[in-house]
This record gives C-alpha cells, sequence and structure tokens, in this order.
C-alpha cells in the first residue's frame, strides 16, 4: 500500500478513536473484541465470532454480508452468479470464494453454502486473505478505512464494477444499517465518518462515465460476448427482473464471460442508482425469446424477499421506463411492460409475486391492466405455480367461466389456480402438469360456443378464435373482433400445420382442434 503522510496517519488514529467509541456505546464491547459467551442472537454472535478469528472489523463484515444479501441466507440456494448465502461465497469461474473460504476454514463446501455461521466465517476468511495479500498489518486491520481494496477484492470484479461494489459497502459503513434476519433477530451497524484508503482504485471509483443512452445513468459495460451488436426487431417492450444477486455483483456478473448473461439496466435497491451496461441500440441477453424487441431493466434483489423493492427503486425504474417508452413509443400498458415471467416460453418467475405491479404502472402513468378485457395479449406466456400478473388473472377468468375454480381472481398462481389447471387439462386430455402453456392456453381461449366463422363474421366468437390463434402459432393475431384478411391467413395457417382441411373457415373441427389445445 502506498505510504501515509503524518497527517492522513493522525486523521485516521482519531476516526479510529471515534469508531471504536461509538462501537463501544453500540455493543458494550469493541467491534473486534471476541463475543460474550451469553450472546444469544445467533448472526450477532456469528459476525462476532468470525471478525475475532480473522481480525475483520465486525461492522465492516455485516456491511459486506447485508449488500450481498440483506443478511438473508435464502436456504442455501444460490443466486445468479452461483453465489451461496449471507456473505454470497462463489463458484464459478471467475470467483471461487467458496472454495477458497473451505480451504482457509476447514468447512466443507456444502456446510458453507447451507450454514450460517459457517458461511459468515468463511467469508470473514476470505476478507482477511485479501487483505494479507495487500499487505495490512495489524494496526491497518483495525482501521476499517483500511479495508477498502480487500472488500473490492471480495468482489471479484475489476475497475468499475469493483469499486460499485466497495463504495456501497462503504456507504453501509457510513450511513449505519439496521436489518432484521429471518427470525425476527435484529442486526445493528452504527454509522460513522468513513475515509476509505481507495489506493490504485482512486481513479476508477472518483471519475465514473455516465450513459450515452440515460444521461442519469454509469456506464459499465458487459464482456462483449455477453450480448448482440444492433437488433434484428423493433423495440416494444420493457423487461422487468430481478437479479437474484447484488448490484455491483449482477454487473461484474455482465463481465464474466462465462456468464452469457447482461441487461440493459440495472438498478440499486437502496437508492435507485442506474446503471447502464449495454446500449439500447444492442440486443441485450436478458428474456430469450424477446431479446431483440425489449429493453431489459434488472432490479437488486431476490424474488422471495420484498426488503429489495425499495420506494427509491420504483421510482428510479419507473423514470427509466417512461424515458424508454418515449423513445420507442412503447405503450405504457402490461402487454409492453412485461416481467421475465411474461415472456413467451420463460423458465423464470421474476420478478415475482414481491414486485408491485400497480403501483409500478401508477408511477409510470400507465394502464395498470392488460389492454382492456384483461384476456388479450399480444403474446401468452408460461403461468404455473409462483406466477403472478395479469396473464394469471386471465387463466383464472377463462378457468372460472368453465365452471373450474381456481379460487380468488387475485393474479396468484397458487395451490387452488393449480389444481383447477389440472382439472380442466384432464377433461381435455391435456397432460395434467398444472402448467400452462401454449397449448392449454389455447384450449383455455377457445372454449365456449362453436359458431361458423369465416371472413366477414365479427363480435365476441372472433375474438376468442383470434385470441387462441395467438396462443397457438405463437405469432399475434389482433383481437379486433373482425375477421378479416389477416385472421383468414392465420386460420389457413393454424389448419395446414394441424393437418385440417384448409379452407379459411373455423367449423366444427377447427374448433374442435383449437379447443383440445391442438
Amino acid at each position: 500500500m502506498p505510504p501515509r503522510t503524518a497527517a492522513s496517519a493522525r486523521a485516521r488514529v482519531c476516526a479510529l478513536a471515534l469508531l471504536t467509541a461509538t462501537a463501544l456505546l453500540a455493543t458494550g464491547q469493541p467491534s473486534n473484541a471476541a463475543p460474550h459467551a451469553d450472546t444469544a442472537d445467533p448472526v450477532n454472535r456469528a459476525f462476532a465470532e468470525a471478525a475475532h478469528a480473522y481480525d475483520v472489523p465486525r461492522d465492516l463484515l455485516a456491511a459486506v454480508g447485508y449488500g450481498e444479501s440483506r443478511l438473508n441466507g435464502h436456504g442455501g440456494e444460490p443466486s445468479q452468479a452461483n453465489g451461496y448465502g449471507v456473505m454470497h461465497l462463489a463458484s464459478n469461474p471467475v470467483n471461487r470464494s467458496l472454495e477458497k473460504a473451505s480451504e482457509l476454514t476447514g468447512e466443507s463446501a456444502a456446510r458453507l453454502r447451507r450454514d450460517t455461521t459457517a458461511n459468515i466465517l468463511g467469508g470473514a476468511a476470505v476478507l482477511r486473505d485479501h487483505a494479507d495479500a495487500l499487505g495490512l498489518d495489524a494496526a491497518e486491520r483495525r482501521d476499517v478505512d483500511s479495508w477498502y481494496q480487500a472488500v473490492a477484492r471480495y468482489s471479484a470484479a475489476e475497475g468499475q464494477a469493483a469499486t460499485l461494489y466497495a463504495d456501497t459497502v462503504f456507504t453501509f459503513l457510513a450511513e449505519g444499517v439496521t436489518a432484521k434476519v429471518p427470525g425476527g433477530e435484529e442486526v445493528l451497524v452504527p454509522a460513522r465518518p468513513v475515509d476509505p484508503d481507495k489506493g490504485e482504485l482512486s481513479s476508477a471509483s472518483d471519475v465514473y462515465v455516465q450513459s450515452e443512452d440515460y444521461p442519469s445513468a454509469r456506464w459499465v459495460p458487459a464482456y462483449s460476448g455477453n450480448y448482440v451488436v444492433d437488433r434484428k426487431a423493433t423495440v416494444d417492450k420493457v423487461v422487468i427482473h430481478t437479479t437474484q444477486g447484488s448490484y455491483a455483483g449482477s454487473i461484474s456478473w455482465y463481465q464474466n464471460p462465462e456468464s452469457k448473461v447482461s441487461a440493459h439496466y440495472t438498478i440499486r435497491s437502496s437508492d435507485g442508482e442506474v446503471t447502464q451496461s449495454v446500449r439500447e441500440k444492442d440486443t441485450a441477453w436478458h428474456a430469450g425469446s424477446v431479446n431483440s424487441s425489449s429493453v431489459g431493466i434488472e432490479h437488486e434483489g431476490y424474488v422471495d424477499d420484498p426488503a429489495w423493492y425499495t420506494e427509491a427503486m420504483y421510482r428510479s425504474s419507473a423514470a427509466l421506463t417512461k424515458h424508454l417508452a418515449a423513445r420507442y413509443s412503447i405503450p405504457k400498458n402490461r402487454s409492453h411492460i412485461i416481467g421475465h415471467s411474461e415472456a413467451p416460453g420463460a423458465t423464470h418467475t421474476d420478478p415475482g409475486p414481491n414486485w408491485d405491479w400497480n403501483h409500478y404502472m401508477e408511477l409510470i402513468d400507465g394502464d395498470p391492466g392488460s389492454g382492456g378485457d384483461g384476456l388479450t395479449f399480444p403474446v401468452y406466456s408460461t403461468q404455473q405455480s409462483g406466477s403472478s400478473g395479469p396473464q394469471v388473472s386471465a387463466v383464472q377468468t377463462l378457468l372460472t367461466a368453465q365452471k373450474y375454480q381456481p379460487g380468488t381472481v387475485d393474479g396468484q398462481f397458487g395451490a387452488a389456480t393449480k389444481s383447477a389447471v389440472q382439472a380442466f387439462q384432464k377433461d381435455r386430455s391435456l397432460g395434467a402438469d398444472g402448467i400452462v402453456g401454449p397449448k392449454t392456453w389455447t384450449a383455455l381461449l377457445s372454449a365456449g360456443s362453436t359458431p361458423l366463422l369465416k371472413q366477414g363474421s365479427t363480435g365476441e366468437p372472433v375474438k376468442r378464435l383470434q385470441r387462441a390463434l395467438t396462443a397457438a402459432l405463437g405469432t399475434t393475431v389482433d383481437a379486433d373482433g373482425s375477421f378479416g384478411p389477416a385472421t383468414d391467413t392465420a386460420v389457413r395457417t393454424y389448419q395446414t400445420t394441424r393437418k385440417l382441411g384448409v379452407d379459411g373457415q373455423v367449423g366444427p373441427a377447427t374448433w374442435e382442434a383449437l379447443q383440445n389445445g391442438k
């Protein structure tokens, strides 16, 4: 580390004295002291013991954990970057902190993934290993400001992504943290003055490049192999995601050549800060089938934890979406502002049931519904247990109309909805898996009377036909209730691909095929 001036050293000694006094007032003991044997709260005890074992400031360790996970281990389930637990010990080609923690502590990888106490100990060990590599001596290890570069290295990122990570941790130290962990235990990090020694990272931290597309955003580019230059379609959608990881960690993940993922924008939970990683003119890899026609916005957090969805995040994201809607003439409705789970063929569930769609659509001055009737969408995406939103409401409405019992029409795909779907599927000789894919959508949307329809027909039966064709063919057929040339073409395409008589008319055979999900 570069030598410090006498004035700098004196200032840091004073800051350290203030920090120590603050910690004594808050906890009754120095923040690095061995914990009392009768400490009742297991997470607080784990932080205290790990800090003592590896000579890492307790509050720094807790701030790193808070930034990574909000101190929630998520039952040992991995993040998007294959990181685990409160300290996000990762196992991927760029970040091997899980394996390093196992080597340093002697704990098995399996225990480090699932046991919070072991995971926090592993995080402390990895941080201390970075401090040793940087040459921090005992006095420097007691000074929280000396740890900035070690924290940046903990992120396994480089350049601006690393400084974003470390800056976030030191912001938590400066502002303080009060967090409730699963089980109700409260973990505190008292606020204190910080003046981190950024060393060689000063230039990356002090000068951030601003986005050319959205000037209030930072620009931290994704790896060039994780997106495609240019687009093959017109932008007509915004896709809302949840990162399943931290803000800086996700931005770093886009820079990982092994990840094969990216997003145009990522939004921080605590204050709504925005970072762009892919230019809007280019195709980010975020939502499969709609990548080329959409802008993807990732939101820091986990789908199972509503604490990440702050008002600052909602308002920042809404401002960005309004900007995109104006730039690309995107209708501000739920057919064009969609969740990842609503993209055709999606296997993800984000942003999940904790995302407040009504509030978000209100913030963008949009239509919280789906375009008028609650049943018409340009695409019909797979719906299953855990799904939420207007397409789930559509499933529930259609099931109710057919005398099945999905429960309240609330847009939440729960046990009652799954049972009703399975009963409907069984009656139509479809695979009774409780998942509403293209076949089940086609059968649900076409259910009802079967009048002869042809060019010139109008009315609600034509709308039912048009919706069902959209689901069956995977291409949008405008549900305007008027059987014109476009609907005639769609009918003939359906009849051809289903080996029916091709006459452009919807008679008994075509209705039967549709209502059986063919």
